[in-house]
């Protein structure tokens, strides 16, 4: 198997697993009881909270434990919004963030809030100065992804958060693509809310945290127990949290280097694609781009159809994001990229993790040149463009 769709999952690391382990099975106490088993069991969570803030440049108690990146960015704009005093706000966001964004503004729209949705230029960025010229006296939240889940774009969010932290309005960036693969410093972004999920950089399912700047005012999400500090009610997952500090602490080492090597195997699969398969095109910028994204759009195919050939020889991808894939609608990233519906019926995203090689790459390459002769070989449209040119 050749797994090529990382930014979906990642595979749980045998290290992580094994620190996982005594808590899924001896471990169990709830951490929340008084006797010395379950404060064991605190002293551990503690233990993982201080090292995902201290990879974040946090500090521990500005670490809140949710279910995954969905909850936190939830959390973090529903929060806001209704810790506000007055009943509506405007919410800034751009036009290519995850449904976990998207469509909770949605719902808030409909419950009377208003929302601006910047636009992005073909690379897929957003400009900072979109951001200083839709605030408004009411605007409440501006909310930009770090990192995009299709075509890998990383936004200038220290740029963005001069402009929000000048009109003292809360910023919040979903980090869920960028955490564990670039490095993420709180400060040096200066945001004031971040989401984060575990099962992107190797950790598990399940297990996700949201970094609240302190002093920054937000509602609680669930109300019951006083777990993370009365903000997050809920027995504490807590194999899922060992796993999680796990995870960032082994990739947050292994960072700098794997970078390098990612970005070098993405590079030989771009320029193998576009040199050796004619009419395909790079959809995103070459910089500022995640090290192990390649979204590429195949002429005269649909994606799903070059997915199923991939998969029948043993290779994974995607053609957008995993929490849309079952939905038929074109992928709203690249549509608001400016792409036809033809170049964005007819992408495929591969993203590349640990446990990719040089001759993966090699035998992708010839996979897909074979696969897309064969599909295209099946296409009136692609016969029709050939008799066009003779």
């Amino acid at each position: 198997m050749i797994y090529l769709d990382n930014a979906a999952t990642t595979s749980l690391h045998p290290n992580v697993l094994k620190a996982m382990m005594p808590y899924l099975t001896d471990s169990y106490a709830n951490p929340s009881s008084v006797y010395r088993p379950a404060q064991k069991v605190r002293s551990a969570i503690d233990e993982a909270r201080s090292n995902i803030a201290k990879v974040l440049s946090a500090s521990p108690g500005e670490i809140y434990f949710t279910a995954g990146g969905t909850e936190s960015d939830n959390w973090a704009i529903k929060g806001i919004i209704e810790s506000l005093s007055k009943p509506k706000g405007h919410i800034i966001t751009s036009s290519i963030e995850h449904h976990g964004i998207f469509h909770v503004c949605e719902y808030l729209k409909k419950q009377g809030h208003e929302i601006t949705y910047l636009p992005v230029d073909s690379g897929g960025f957003v400009s900072p100065e979109s951001v200083a010229a839709a605030i408004r006296p009411d605007t409440a939240l501006v909310s930009i992804m770090l990192a995009n889940n299709e075509v890998g774009t990383i936004q200038p969010i220290a740029e963005i958060s001069k402009i929000t932290r000048k009109h003292s309005i809360p910023l919040h960036t979903d980090a869920v693509q960028a955490v564990g693969h670039i490095p993420v410093n709180v400060d040096e972004l200066d945001v004031d809310l971040l989401s984060l999920s575990a099962h992107k950089f190797h950790g598990p399912k399940g297990i996700g945290a949201l970094y609240i700047r302190k002093g920054t005012k937000i509602s609680p999400l669930f109300h019951g127990g006083a777990q993370e500090r009365s903000r997050r009610a809920g027995t504490e997952n807590v194999p899922g949290i060992i796993g999680m500090g796990a995870a960032l602490m082994l990739v947050s080492e292994e960072m700098e280097t794997e970078a390098v090597r990612l970005t070098a195997l993405r590079d030989k699969l771009i320029d193998g694609i576009l040199t050796k398969i004619p009419h395909t095109r790079l959809n995103g910028a070459m910089q500022n781009r995640l090290p192990g994204n390649a979204n590429i759009s195949f002429d005269f195919i649909e994606g799903e159809s070059l997915l199923l050939h991939l998969d029948m020889h043993g290779c994974q991808a995607s053609t957008g994001s995993a929490c849309s894939a079952i939905s038929l609608e074109p992928s709203h990233v690249l549509m608001a990229m400016g792409l036809s519906h033809e170049h964005t019926n007819g992408a495929v995203r591969f993203t590349l993790g640990r446990d990719n090689t040089d001759d993966d790459i090699v035998k992708v390459l010839e996979i897909l040149r074979t696969s897309v002769e064969k599909i295209r070989a099946m296409s009136p449209l692609y016969d029709d463009f050939l008799k066009g040119q003779k």
